[in-house]
């Protein structure tokens, strides 16, 4: 049985990587003052910062129409039986939901969703792990079981800014936001039952990079080799920065640098900084 894998652009695997591993990407989009884009095909996330600093107006998010979905599977059931969907977390988007409707519209394909209860690069991870199982010629069903077994062990934490941006897109409530302004406080967050939540609350953004550390280091001392991922919101160096330094302090980690992309950042906001981890087995 040949498989294929979708993910969406909040995966923020680059077009190399896509290319690579043959793994087909399903677009969301954001809404500026001047138009909606394709995030990752008509907007890219520099020129989104660029746009939402000058802009007055805060940006929306949507996800892809039920027909792109339908397209692509119709496309892809001339050459594959199967296709897996590796999608961002269901309780922040209804891409997830989408991609199951459209599945179940087209004929001469199974389509099986994953829900991935995260985003941006650990989404990334699933998916590429998906296409090389796939490439293998791992069943669905052992693909699956393999990516639920993953989701035990991967680890996220985002560090934010700005709280105003969650409040403001629903990912957070109003006292929240209001509350961590006032007190300049920079909460370290994590999906849980696949949304944002705080996971702890730290006054400064130093304070709570340095806690996101302990917290790997933990898993660094009881594992052999970790796979991590370093994320920013349009704060390259900054992000690049603590790469190197967690490079030097952790020999066994095998880190990747990543981004938070136009659909996520309007929710996270510039600034926002996040590292991922999964141990090697």
């Amino acid at each position: 049985m040949s498989i294929a894998v979708i993910t969406d652009s909040t995966a923020y695997l680059t077009p190399e990587e896509r290319e690579k591993y043959n793994i087909h990407m399903i677009p969301l989009s954001v809404n500026l003052e001047d138009g909606v884009f394709e995030e990752e095909i008509e907007i890219q996330a520099g020129e989104f910062y660029d746009k939402v600093r000058q802009s007055k107006v805060f940006p929306k998010t949507t996800q892809p129409p039920i027909g792109k979905f339908v397209e692509l599977f119709e496309t892809l059931a001339k050459d594959y039986d199967e296709v897996i969907c590796v999608h961002l977390s269901s309780g922040i988007s209804g891409t997830f939901q989408g991609a199951l409707q459209a599945g179940a519209m087209v004929e001469g394909i199974e389509v099986h969703g994953f829900d991935s209860e995260v985003s941006c690069a650990p989404q990334g991870y699933y998916a590429v792990q998906a296409a090389k199982m796939a490439e293998e010629g791992k069943t669905s069903s052992e693909i699956l079981a393999r990516l639920e077994e993953i989701k035990k062990e991967m680890r996220a934490y985002f560090i934010v800014d700005d709280l105003a941006h969650l409040q403001r897109g629903g990912r957070l409530s109003a006292a929240a936001a209001i509350v961590g302004g006032l007190l300049q406080i920079k909460p370290v967050l994590r999906f849980n039952n696949k949304v944002i939540v705080p996971f702890e609350k730290i006054r400064t953004k130093k304070k709570a990079i340095l806690r996101v550390e302990e917290m790997l280091a933990e898993d660094a001392a009881k594992y052999d080799r970790i796979y991590a991922m370093v994320i920013h919101a349009n704060c390259e160096e900054e992000a690049k920065e603590w790469m190197k330094k967690l490079s030097e302090k952790f020999p066994n980690v095998e880190f990747h640098f990543s981004y938070f992309g136009p659909v996520i950042g309007t929710h996270l906001g510039e600034g926002s900084l996040g590292l991922g981890w999964i141990p090697v087995k």
